[in-house]
């Protein structure tokens, strides 16, 4: 059974569209047992999400709640095949932990080129720590070049719970994450398992994507959940 330490990518109603505060959310992920928790709201092109004078004073915010690390950071919107994203680096920088998806208000579906080439200009950017949820076949992708980039930038792939539920508005995840995992095998690219979590009851709410890949039988040495320590290697905050 793969060990489940972290849930880093979780939204408040600072994002516009989630419904606790950050003191439940928090709460919540230590009630969980969860070793590291992140914030990271939506970025600024996400209609109602925050201005991006909110992610410049997480300073004044505390890192530890009890034992539990708490992480503040941005899930940014990719918006062009280049791999721009909606905050500067010089914000950026002062982020914990960062990740980069792609979302249907703030971009517009190319093709598998270009949709690729939207990830790894992403991950160039020496900020940028995860890709979040690259697996909603309406963004087709070519898993092997965004694997191997992964590898290469030393990115985090994500495999998002959400988009494994009954419910999400993502089509075909559990394709696309077979796909992507088995070249993650192939090439030795660790991945994170997040909740996306919009509510407090879904902090930490994992079983979709780690059965999928307990399923397949994915290895426990590349599920970042398993390994709180190697995760300052990734991240921004350096613990």
């Amino acid at each position: 059974m793969i060990t489940d330490k972290m849930d880093l990518h979780t939204h408040t109603i600072a994002s516009g569209h989630a419904y606790n505060t950050r003191n439940e959310m928090i709460a919540a992920a230590y009630g969980k047992g969860l070793e590291v928790f992140a914030i990271t709201e939506h970025a600024p092109a996400m209609p109602g999400s925050c201005h991006q004078f909110y992610f410049s004073n997480f300073k004044v915010l505390p890192r530890r709640y009890e034992q539990m690390t708490v992480l503040y950071g941005v899930e940014l919107n990719i918006l062009d095949y280049y791999g721009h994203v909606d905050l500067a680096e010089n914000t950026l920088k002062e982020m914990d932990v960062t990740l980069a998806s792609i979302h249907p208000p703030c971009y517009v579906a190319g093709t598998a080129k270009e949709n690729t080439s939207a990830y790894v200009g992403a991950m160039k950017n020496p900020y940028i720590n995860i890709i979040a949820h690259p697996d909603d076949s309406r963004f087709p992708v070519d898993y092997e070049l965004l694997v191997k980039a992964a590898k290469e930038y030393h990115v985090l792939l994500e495999v998002n719970n959400t988009s494994l539920s009954p419910i999400s508005y993502r089509r075909d995840s559990r394709k696309s994450y077979l796909e992507m995992l088995d070249l993650c095998v192939k090439y030795q690219v660790p991945v994170v398992v997040d909740s996306d979590a919009h509510a407090d009851v879904l902090v930490g709410e994992h079983k979709f994507a780690l059965g999928l890949l307990e399923e397949i039988g994915f290895p426990q040495e590349l599920v970042m959940n398993s390994h709180s320590q190697l995760l300052y290697e990734y991240i921004n905050y350096n613990g």
